[in-house]
């Protein structure tokens, strides 16, 4: 008999099946799919931290888990012998203009309080940096020792070999047992929102490209509102697009055309790489933009975890941490945002 029962074997799901087996609960992961069969099996990875500035609960969760994941990956990877593509490597990013560059020289100050010494974000001159740098109008970028990168694909393989040390599988059906935990992505938003009457989350789709460029180990850039992810593989990975509307949820088009245009005009080095994959997804959006977290509205006594969208690996190491408490252990310390009720 299973002591945890988990709907959903995306970043969520896995992550927090991996905490709960590590405390000792019998777990089983059920998904018809496959895990990382949703957007959890993109390509881009960029662990990113929010602004330190305006803090808050959400920013404050996401700094706690992005501190975290160097080690929750650690033991992921020690435990199942396969890799995540994890590196905290930090981020780069272009400053445009007098007024950009101020606001990041304060940013480098609040910093200081809000990041505790653990991480830092600085100003630079381009010419400092190395042939690993994007262009600036000013010729300074902010450099982050925060951001982390990871290979969505290669840390769902990590978590399922990781649970496979533990007994568990990831199975296409199964009964529910024990706790249970809906993290079933886009699809449970919809059945929220249908059972609701109203619009509690939806699907926004990217569109992202693998290209074979080998960047060594370098810091991701983030420029023009693109992710550059170098991986520890030797490939680099593009994206991504925000489509609110779109016909196909998994084929790719135009949009990602003019996606690798862009970062041929940003990176010119990156002209001639091959192309080696194309990929869409769609990723789960709550109304609140913040992850769901807590009681399930549709289902009592049970439990969900939705909404991650772009920031979900790099929210999943808290969220699992959180989520583990509430459900071996009955306590609550997720953030009144992250509450599903915030999304109803």
């Amino acid at each position: 008999m299973a002591d945890v029962t988990i709907r959903g074997a995306g970043i969520f799901g896995l992550s927090i099946a991996w905490t709960c087996a590590q405390r000792g609960a019998k777990v089983q992961v059920i998904d018809p799919f496959g895990p990382g069969a949703g957007s959890s099996g993109g390509l881009v990875g960029a662990l990113a931290p929010h602004v330190p500035e305006n803090w808050n609960a959400k920013k404050a969760f996401q700094f706690d888990s992005l501190i975290m994941a160097e080690e929750f990956w650690s033991q992921v990877e020690a435990t199942g012998g396969v890799s995540p593509g994890y590196g905290r490597l930090g981020r780069l990013q272009p400053i445009a203009d007098d007024r950009a560059l101020d606001l990041a020289h304060r940013r480098s100050e609040t910093a200081k309080a809000l990041w505790q010494g653990k991480a830092v974000w600085q100003v630079k001159a381009v010419q400092d940096m190395g042939g690993w740098c994007p262009p600036s109008p000013t010729g300074f970028v902010i450099h982050d020792t925060l951001s982390a990168r990871m290979h969505p694909r290669q840390a769902c393989a990590a978590l399922v070999a990781a649970l496979q040390t533990h007994g568990v599988e990831i199975q296409a059906e199964g009964a529910d047992k024990g706790r249970v935990v809906h993290a079933t992505g886009v699809a449970g938003l919809q059945e929220l929102s249908q059972a609701m009457g109203k619009t509690v989350g939806n699907g926004v789709k990217g569109q992202a490209a693998l290209l074979r460029f080998d960047a060594g180990e370098v810091p991701q850039l983030f420029a023009d509102a693109l992710h550059f992810i170098p991986h520890a593989n030797g490939t680099l990975a593009i994206g991504s697009t925000s489509e609110r509307e779109f016909d196909a949820p998994d084929t790719t088009d135009k949009q990602l055309d003019d996606v690798l245009d862009r970062a041929i005009r940003i990176l010119p080095l990156l002209h001639g790489a091959e192309v080696i994959e194309r990929w869409a997804g769609v990723r789960p959006r709550s109304k609140s933009r913040a992850p769901m977290l807590g009681a399930h509205p549709l289902h009592p006594g049970q439990f969900i975890a939705n909404g991650g969208f772009k920031i979900g690996f790099g929210m999943a190491p808290k969220v699992a941490h959180v989520m583990a408490d509430l459900i071996l252990e009955s306590r609550d310390e997720i953030p009144e945002d992250f509450r599903p009720e915030k999304s109803l």
